[in-house]
């Protein structure tokens, strides 16, 4: 069982994921509440088309940290404890993409995962970055990288021998990006789904 300096652990990792990072980039570099422009999330795909760059690089290196700092931390405190660190990435995705600081509103979880898996499945999480890279270069379309890395992460998983509860976890952030790419899916079935640099 978890002890409560545990439990606090993971609370605060979902408070450290619920940091709108792209929501207060954007107000505060631009003047502009990201939820009223382009597809309205507070992600940095988004970001990077309405805002640019600057933002964009913020909102990346923001949502990564928030999902690699807790499980890291957890790493270092409870280094014989895998569940505090399951549990603490789980919550950081969770306080990313349902954050309390937006009305229980918030981003697709991807770069926040990528920032949890970095901590926790390395190589897999290096294999599911690359097929980001290149899903996106092939397609012109973030979403698409985004959708590939969701389906490359819980393989890479499966091959590099990971443990039954990190493989498991991988699994259930590639399908909680999926379902959080639903709209997207749709759009790129119509045709209609913005590009890179929003066309």
């Amino acid at each position: 069982m978890l002890g409560p300096g545990a439990w606090g652990l993971v609370l605060l990792s979902y408070f450290a994921g619920a940091v709108p990072t792209g929501y207060w980039a954007v107000k505060r570099l631009r003047g502009l509440d990201i939820r009223e422009h382009g597809s309205g999330n507070p992600g940095t795909a988004n970001v990077y088309r309405v805002a640019g760059a600057g933002p964009g690089a913020i909102t990346l290196l923001g949502d990564a940290s928030k999902g690699y700092l807790p499980v890291y931390l957890a790493q270092q405190l409870y280094p014989r404890q895998l569940a505090v660190a399951v549990l603490c990435g789980a919550a950081a995705i969770i306080g990313h993409d349902w954050t309390i600081f937006l009305g229980f509103k918030g981003g697709k979880g991807v770069a926040t995962s990528a920032g949890v898996f970095a901590a926790l499945l390395p190589k897999a999480a290096a294999a599911s970055a690359m097929a980001f890279i290149l899903g996106t270069a092939f397609s012109g379309h973030i979403s698409v990288g985004s959708l590939a890395a969701a389906l490359v992460l819980p393989l890479g998983a499966g091959l590099c021998g990971a443990p039954a509860a990190l493989t498991s976890m991988s699994a259930c952030a590639a399908a909680l990006i999926l379902f959080k790419h639903i709209p997207n899916m749709k759009r790129l079935w119509k045709g209609s789904e913005l590009g890179v640099h929003g066309r």
